[in-house]
């Protein structure tokens, strides 16, 4: 990782930053703790970065808490998995709320359980007036089936007569997709060491600076935060031009 510049955090911080929260099961195991402990303190990390990011002023912060993938993990782990999920959202959504943060979910909602659907309903309706921050948790989520699910709506649009083929372009592509008021994430975190994207916002994150991190997801600090935002703010970010 490049050397943190000493002026970098009078820079302005990234719009949106995504991060893939790997290495709660490893993390346990190197202490031979049960894989749920290592999940319990993925959720307390979860606090921590969002106040990091809120204090940061990074205006979106999106977060995969649950992949479309994640099903095939063994039963028990998925239900403790929903369970800490559950116990996240009646926790701290009035915190969430107080501090003016909007909270918003990405993915496929009929897959999961009805309370759960539920706390997602109340938790998004509590919060749609918030200002401050928008969080999005991106639960049961693909993004190759996001991206199915928009060519399905376009091919719906276009067969009813109420788009005509020449029109699609990248625009109207997006306003399908489930991030549409979402701005694409700017920098995109990956902890654990892991170096892949795992079916995470594959469309959005077309320019998105990608920073990889060993560090394991209950380790994940403010510091590593603002080592990860300097890191992109020292970044030439060109979309396809040439270098000055």
């Amino acid at each position: 990782m490049a050397k943190p510049s000493p002026n970098a955090r009078i820079l302005k911080p990234p719009r949106h930053v995504a991060i893939i929260m790997d290495g709660n099961g490893r993390w346990a195991k190197a202490r031979g703790m049960p894989r749920l402990v290592g999940h319990q303190r993925g959720a307390d990390a979860v606090k921590k970065v969002v106040r990091s990011c809120r204090e940061l002023k990074v205006p979106y912060l999106t977060l995969y808490a649950f992949s479309s993938e994640n099903w095939k993990r063994p039963a028990t782990e998925v239900d403790d998995l929903m369970g800490l999920l559950r116990l996240y959202l009646r926790r701290e959504l009035a915190d969430l709320h107080r501090n003016d943060i909007r909270v918003r979910f990405i993915g496929d909602r009929p897959g999961l359980a009805k309370d759960i659907i539920k706390l997602l309903v109340e938790a998004e309706e509590t919060t749609k007036d918030n200002q401050t921050m928008t969080l999005v948790i991106a639960l049961n989520y693909g993004g190759h089936s996001e991206i199915v699910q928009a060519c399905r709506a376009i091919a719906s649009e276009v067969k009813s007569g109420a788009l005509d083929v020449e029109d699609i372009d990248s625009t109207v592509f997006e306003r399908h997709l489930q991030t549409i008021d979402i701005p694409d994430p700017d920098l995109l975190i990956r902890t654990s060491g892991e170096q892949r994207l795992s079916n995470f916002l594959l469309w959005q994150s077309a320019y998105t600076e990608l920073i990889f991190m060993n560090t394991l997801w209950p380790d994940f600090s403010k510091k590593n935060l603002e080592d990860a935002i300097d890191e992109y703010q020292q970044r030439e970010r060109r979309y396809g031009a040439a270098p000055d």
